[in-house]
């Protein structure tokens, strides 16, 4: 069983098994309440989905019930909120001796549109997942299929574009715009699934911030000479 937390945009969380199936899912699309809700959203999460969560369970050996995994999505987003979820999955894992899996937060938008595609029949083809930066910016990744381990194709890192430039900058790329107002926390979470499955590293440890942090150390104090 996976846990999936996510702040890049609202807070999401989810329980999916093994095989995909989403066990429950609890969010929030206030995206400026992470701290005030993530606590509940994943004890939530984890009472509909009937988990063990105890600490000190066992990783080697776990019950049909229990976690395995907790999926953290890393962004892009804003700084505060992002680094709430990705502490709360790490802390979260740590007390439970869990394996933290870092994911992409815009690979599950691909991966919910592709597999949506995947089911009608359809041909996805390139396209660019796009979420509010703020600041008048929008932040986009290109993705373009799946690839054998059913993983999003994404071409290119995420980056940032001045929101009256995106659509030129995705001509340019061949990709239309699907513009997000949430990430899935089930998607990230089979994402996360998937990479594991496949023995594979979707992203670092560090967050996609794309900016720096508002806040900043300030710096070194004037000498001041008689």
């Amino acid at each position: 069983m996976i846990l999936g937390i996510d702040t890049s945009l609202g807070t999401a969380v989810a329980v999916v098994d093994a095989d995909g199936v989403v066990r429950s899912e609890a969010t929030s699309a206030n995206p400026l309440g992470h701290a005030e809700v993530i606590g509940d959203l994943i004890a939530g999460a984890l009472a509909a989905a009937s988990v063990t969560a105890a600490i000190g369970a066992p990783v080697d050996a776990p019950a049909p019930t229990a976690l395995t995994h907790v999926v953290a999505g890393m962004g892009p987003g804003p700084f505060t909120g992002l680094r709430i979820g990705i502490a709360a999955a790490r802390a979260f894992a740590l007390a439970r001796d869990l394996p933290v899996i870092a994911v992409p937060s815009h690979d599950a938008v691909a991966l919910s549109i592709l597999l949506r595609a995947a089911i009608a029949g359809d041909d996805a083809g390139r396209f660019a997942v796009v979420t509010d930066a703020r600041r008048r910016e929008f932040a986009y990744s290109v993705y373009e299929g799946l690839d054998d381990d059913g993983l999003p194709v994404r071409i290119g890192d995420a980056a940032l574009a001045p929101r009256d430039d995106l659509d030129a900058i995705l001509v340019e790329r061949g990709a239309r715009r699907e513009d997000a107002a949430s990430i899935p926390a089930a998607l990230l979470a089979l994402a996360g699934s998937r990479a594991v499955a496949a023995s594979r590293v979707l992203t670092g440890d560090e967050p996609l911030y794309l900016r720096s942090p508002d806040v900043t150390l300030p710096g070194a104090p004037k000498r001041v000479t008689a």
